[in-house]
């Protein structure tokens, strides 16, 4: 069974029909709206919860509503913008994975079990809060954050709001899926091999994952070992820069620190002439790895676009060599530090118990190993940026899974099949460096796929600002999914935005 939510009485709320263009349209144009005093931040907050209660039923985006809470700050943040004040995000509703610490509610993490309400805020959330935000709720994500789905039996299944048969990706599902159905115009997910890149690409999303330490991971020194990282998700890159720059900070407790780099102007600057790596191949991984036609074509498609923006695209693969061996250490450790906490240890999936276990065998020596090994593995990878400045790849190699995929798989199934469809995100976690997924189009069959831009240390403006250009020809924000249960936007064909979120659950 779910958390309960926060369900503060909402039954007398505006009528806010009139509001969903302006919901939809994003986070900068909301915060544009609130500035100029179109619009209320209580009528944009309330319409956000007005939609989350009325998807929740299909999509479950969320495992905690803050509706009480959200409310009493959205009138806070009024009372704010009519004596002039004005912050980056002052009144605007935002949502946070459940994988941060937010004052008042409990982090489960995707796990089952009483969790006691926190105390203070991750400096993450403190700072999306200096800027204004309003902290709606937080999303599903599965188990500690191990699989590219969102389910699990603390929650049930988060679904794609471009098909309901289909996950919306994981571990920032919860997050992608609120997003994409424009329930809050962005959310702050994380990633330790894709978990944000992943859903982004699954649900026709721009996400960022930023160099280690960007944003704060605080009261973690580093989260699992250093691999995972918070991140924006949002429709456009504008939006994506925006929360980004609210997010990002440091603490004087963080482990990694990089220096400043401005990712808000990027978004306007021509990223000049660039040389691209097309890489198709993935690191070795001990799995079967094939990359599925239509993400193949995907790819090339986006490849041949910006070759058409003016850019040098050139096959050619970096030298990843076996950086797989440097990462199961960090993450099972990671695994098994976060299972310590959890209420009831009996509650956790039987594949959750399997890597804590192998977190204890791979701590240690081995572990500190694997650490060593990464400035190795910097210069052998970073090598490609001698050359080029940017490595172009699919974010997946397979549309979105089906619900239910790795439901019932043993541990080791469940780790190939990850390995087999995500086999692209996980090396950037490793190194620390940044890549985000921006939309590459459609199947067939209407489900998205996502492309990968990477890039060396503290390259997030680069990658931003090449990112804006391509959404500037691709127009890509203009696609979105039909209306949850909506009858009339099932079977769309691949222009006309993909299968509805009204299919039949199941």
């Amino acid at each position: 069974m779910a958390d309960t939510p926060d369900t503060a009485d909402t039954t007398g709320l505006t009528d806010l029909t009139d509001l969903t263009d302006l919901t939809a349209s994003g986070l900068a144009a909301q915060v544009r709206a609130l500035a100029a005093g179109d619009v209320s931040s209580r009528e944009l907050v309330e319409r956000a919860l007005a939609r989350i209660a009325e998807t929740q039923p299909v999509l479950n985006a969320f495992r905690r509503v803050r509706a009480g809470a959200a409310l009493a700050e959205a009138d806070a943040a009024d009372r704010r913008l009519a004596d002039g004040e004005r912050a980056p995000l002052l009144g605007v509703p935002i949502a946070v994975k459940d994988d941060v610490d937010v004052a008042g509610e409990p982090t489960a993490f995707g796990c089952a079990g009483e969790f006691p309400p926190k105390s203070a805020d991750s400096e993450a959330v403190r700072r999306l809060r200096a800027a204004g935000a309003v902290i709606v709720g937080k999303t599903n994500t599965p188990e500690l954050g191990q699989w590219p789905v969102t389910e699990g039996p603390a929650f049930g299944a988060t679904r794609n709001p471009w098909s309901t048969e289909h996950t919306p990706g994981g571990s920032s599902g919860g997050a992608a899926a609120a997003v994409a159905a424009g329930l809050v115009p962005a959310a702050l997910g994380s990633d330790g091999a894709g978990s944000l890149r992943i859903p982004a690409a699954w649900t026709h999303l721009v996400g960022i994952k930023p160099q280690r330490g960007r944003i704060s991971t605080w009261p973690e020194p580093e989260s699992f070992r250093g691999i995972t990282c918070h991140g924006p998700l949002a429709r456009t890159v504008a939006d994506a820069a925006l929360l980004l720059h609210a997010a990002s900070g440091s603490h004087a407790g963080d482990l990694h620190r990089p220096r400043p780099v401005d990712v808000l102007s990027a978004t306007d600057r021509d990223p000049g002439r660039l040389r691209i790596a097309l890489s198709l191949r993935p690191a070795f991984a001990a799995a079967r790895q094939r990359l599925d036609p239509e993400a193949r074509s995907a790819t090339l498609r986006i490849a041949e676009r910006l070759a058409a923006l003016g850019h040098e695209v050139v096959e050619e693969e970096p030298r990843y060599g076996l950086i797989g061996l440097t990462f199961v250490p960090r993450s099972m450790s990671g695994v098994r530090e976060w299972a310590g906490r959890v209420p009831d240890p009996a509650l956790l999936d039987a594949r959750t118990k399997v890597n804590a276990r192998g977190g204890l065998l791979l701590g240690g020596g081995i572990l500190r190993v694997a650490r060593a090994a990464e400035e190795p593995l910097r210069r052998r990878v970073g090598e490609i940026f001698d050359r080029f400045d940017v490595v172009l790849t699919p974010t997946t190699a397979v549309p979105p899974l089906r619900i239910g995929d790795l439901t019932g798989l043993s541990s080791s199934r469940t780790d190939a099949a990850m390995i087999s469809a995500c086999p692209y995100s996980w090396p950037w976690n490793v190194l620390g460096w940044p890549g985000m997924s921006v939309p590459a189009g459609f199947t067939a069959s209407g489900l998205p796929l996502g492309a990968q831009l990477l890039g060396p240390a503290n390259s997030e403006p680069r990658l931003v600002s090449l990112a804006a250009q391509l959404e500037a020809a691709e127009r890509w924000f203009e696609r979105r999914p039909g209306p949850v249960g909506d009858v009339a936007s099932r079977d769309r064909t691949p222009d006309g935005l993909g299968r509805a979120a009204g299919e039949a659950v199941g």
